[in-house]
């Protein structure tokens, strides 16, 4: 590639190819050629001027140049823009719209012939003025029936320099809105984004490699398993699995996915194994996934923000009628003006959203990728929270503590066997199994014929004549009816000691249990200390663990209550019963069987290193494993919605003062107009800071 070195400084670096000597796609290619590189950090392309600025490790300047000296034109492949250009372009172009409008209006006021100063200024009035009369004959009394008001009876007087101001005015706050609009549907694309670098690729020949998702083709073969987010829209040609598509559908229950099903990208398997042969690229079908959903967005707004529309549309009939009464009464259509030229609504309308979408970005800035406002207003508002236990408050590292064995078997059986169960399966727990098992030097052979995993429960297998489980104490002994002599079994849960244990049983016998410690995290106490100060009333530990290993969790971190031995089913349940009691309440999971409890929940928290379902089925994801993000999550939403309030009541304030001062002829309706756009854009300025101190 041919190129120029126009700038470089240790660690930055520009260069510059000619006007339009690659495309905007070709140069999001190049960027994303270059961010492969662990030596770069950031990347920006100008297509327009063929400039190129790279930030990078000083160490590395050589490759830098070495990559833009091999390169050549024919090797320049069309990629789509990173999240981060999708938000570098939309400021770009909010900025340059401004810029144009101030020095658009500047040379028009200072410059511009009188003559040619009217007719433009009534060729834009007339926009206004037709929009409004349009609304009117809709029997829609809304902003821009107020705004053609307020032109028109400028125009009336030959005020035309107030007519301009005004409209110029109203550009502003149009620009402002739509940039907010745009920042809100990239804020949802990017929680919306599919997590997913890689994908196991099936060839003709029945073998699989990992291969990125970029590779794959529409027609290739791929497969998903359990627990797995689906990357792309296709059909099943081989397997089964009953599959989550709530992220499409809404629907919390799962569908069952066989030969000739349809499944979408998005969506996440549940439970078993499926081969999907491709049929949407993943650029086409989160594209239009991501259409789907902001379209439909308008149940993501916070509550207050729809309340503040529902008050703005309602004063705009209230200024019209008070701007009638005032001419009626003082035959002044200069006051009757000056009231049409405050609108409480703009606002109220354009204040609230830059709120919640600053507050949105803010949360990002902390690793906490909220999806819609009314999750910040609802988890703002909760008094109550339930955790899951394993992975949420615990380390969700857990360690073999011991192994009891009993009915003649041995402790390195119980052990071996088990492990080569759970290794099919890689939780943490059962992870913990197999280290164990590797660390004793205990080698297994594979005697076992196919596991079957059993959700929330355990492992069922056969080994040689009999039927091998290992899982749950209600699995094993419950479910699978296994006896195991009442004097035994409390000589076993003391030994077990309130420690959480899995139980091996083969045939109809009681083979064993394995200890699991999984210490509760560092942080966890002090935060649900912090979440106390900050207004909950209630925290709750939900968790599949027996009684005895919930009550000690609990009693270390000083929960309020607990539910143990609960079924994914049950969770839900659980919450619903607590939101029947009148409270608000937030759940936050990690598994694949906390995903029921989080659909039901007011809003709902995933953690850093949830499951896939998780991450799709909850409104809020940590992109942290520290805890405390909660606390900062909580100390956002309740000063968002302070700011919120507190813009409330400065925009009636201030407004109904200039509406005051119109009236009684003290100020100008351009005054007027000035003072209201100038505190909307400030009001709206002021919402776009950062609610928490850094």
């Amino acid at each position: 590639m041919k190129y120029v070195v126009k700038h470089d400084t240790k660690g930055r670096l520009r260069i510059r190819c000619g006007k339009f000597a690659f495309s905007a796609e070709e140069g999001y290619g190049i960027a994303a050629g270059l961010q492969q590189r662990i030596y770069v950090t950031s990347v920006n392309t100008n297509h327009t001027n063929g400039s190129i600025l790279v930030i990078y490790d000083p160490k590395h300047r050589d490759e830098v140049l070495n990559y833009f000296d091999n390169i050549k034109k024919t090797d320049l492949v069309c990629c789509e823009p990173s999240d981060h250009d999708v938000m570098a372009k939309t400021d770009l172009e909010f900025q340059q719209a401004v810029a144009a409008s101030v020095v658009r209006r500047f040379i028009m006021k200072n410059f511009m012939p009188a003559p040619i100063r009217i007719g433009v200024t009534l060729f834009r009035a007339a926009g206004f003025i037709a929009h409004g009369v349009s609304s009117l004959l809709k029997c829609d009394m809304n902003v821009s029936v107020l705004d053609a008001a307020a032109i028109s009876a400028a125009l009336v007087q030959g005020d035309y320099s107030s007519a301009a101001s005004v409209m110029f005015l109203l550009n502003l706050s149009g620009m402002i809105e739509d940039y907010t609009r745009k920042r809100t549907r990239n804020a949802l694309s990017n929680s919306l984004a599919l997590n997913v670098d890689t994908v196991w690729l099936c060839h003709e020949d029945g073998t699989q490699i990992q291969v990125p998702m970029e590779k794959v083709q529409t027609g290739d073969k791929i497969v998903v398993r359990m627990g797995s987010v689906i990357p792309f829209d296709g059909n099943v040609v081989d397997g089964e699995a009953m599959v989550n598509e709530a992220a499409m559908t809404g629907e919390p229950l799962s569908v069952l996915k066989k030969d000739g099903s349809s499944v979408f990208a998005g969506t996440v398997v549940e439970e078993g194994s499926v081969v999907i042969e491709v049929r949407a690229l993943s650029s086409e079908s989160r594209l239009s996934k991501i259409i789907e959903l902001i379209d439909r967005s308008e149940g993501l707004k916070a509550g207050v923000q729809s309340r503040a529309e529902n008050l703005a549309d309602s004063i705009v009939p209230f200024s019209f009628v008070t701007s009638i009464a005032t001419y009626l009464v003082t035959r002044n259509i200069t006051k009757a003006m000056s009231v049409l030229m405050v609108d409480y609504s703009c606002a109220i309308k354009l204040s609230v959203p830059i709120s919640v979408v600053s507050a949105m970005r803010e949360a990002a800035s902390h690793k906490i990728m909220v999806k819609g406002g009314k999750f910040l207003e609802n988890f703002a508002e909760a008094d109550t929270i339930v955790f899951d236990k394993t992975g949420t408050l615990t380390q969700a590292c857990p360690q073999v503590a011991e192994v009891i064995a009993v009915n003649d078997f041995s402790k390195d059986y119980v052990l071996k066997t088990a492990a080569c169960l759970e290794e099919h399966f890689p939780h943490s727990v059962a992870k913990a199994i197999v280290a164990k098992a590797l660390e004793e030097g205990l080698h297994h052979e594979e005697e076992h014929a196919e596991v079957e995993y059993v959700v929330a429960h355990g492992i069922a297998s056969k080994i040689g004549d009999n039927r091998a489980i290992i899982g749950s104490a209600h699995f094993v002994f419950d479910d699978e009816g296994i006896t195991f002599d009442g004097r035994k079994r409390n000589a076993l849960e003391k030994k077990i000691n309130g420690r959480s244990a899995v139980y091996l049983a083969i045939g109809d016998k009681l083979a064993g249990a394995i200890c699991i410690n999984d210490p509760v995290k560092e942080e966890a106490a002090d935060v649900l200390k912090e979440l106390r100060k900050y207004g909950v009333k209630n925290i709750i530990m939900l968790t599949g663990d027996s009684e005895s290993a919930a009550k000690s969790a609990c009693e270390e971190l000083g929960i309020d209550s607990y539910r143990a031995q609960v079924l994914p089913e049950d969770k839900a349940s659980v919450i619903e019963s607590i939101k029947s009691e009148g409270h608000k309440v937030i759940m936050v999971g990690d598994g694949v069987n906390d995903s029921p409890a989080l659909s039901a929940a007011d809003v709902s928290v995933s953690m850093k290193d949830s499951s896939d379902i998780a991450k799709e089925v909850a409104d809020i994801s940590l992109l942290s494993a520290n805890l405390h993000s909660l606390v900062t999550l909580r100390k956002l939403s309740m000063e968002v919605m302070k700011k919120i309030n507190k813009n409330y009541r400065f925009i009636i304030g201030f407004n109904t003062m200039l509406l005051a001062l119109g009236i009684t002829g003290v100020i100008t309706p351009q005054t007027s107009a000035i003072c209201h756009n100038m505190s909307t854009m400030g009001i709206s300025a002021l919402s776009m800071r950062p609610c928490l101190k850094k």
